[in-house]
């Protein structure tokens, strides 16, 4: 107990004496952004570029899409799943023995 209430006031004393000798010069400090005057200002657009390099975009004939084509998965509802399995645990192997430790 003595260890750790030493280890807290040591830690106590370290955090004071830092905001002690951070405020030695205790003045407010402004903070000054930069200005970017002609951030909004009207100017011609910038000349276009290619973002794809050499990789260009090919379509044959009869080309669809895969949204169109994919047949979703069949999905079973929660609750015949939850029968099913309440099914399969009443006809599952039941212990014929059971022990009584008294």
């Amino acid at each position: 107990m003595k260890t750790t209430l030493i280890v807290l006031f040591l830690l106590c004393a370290t955090a004071a004496f830092g905001q002690a000798a951070a405020g030695l010069n205790a003045e407010p400090q402004m903070v000054q952004f930069m200005s970017h005057p002609q951030h909004a200002a009207v100017q011609a657009m910038g000349q276009e570029e290619n973002l794809l390099v050499s990789s260009g975009y090919t379509s044959a004939r009869g080309e669809r899409p895969l949204w169109e084509v994919m047949v979703p998965a069949p999905q079973v509802p929660l609750g015949d799943t939850a029968r099913i399995l309440k099914q399969e645990h009443a006809l599952a192997k039941k212990a014929t023995i059971v022990w009584s430790n008294n």
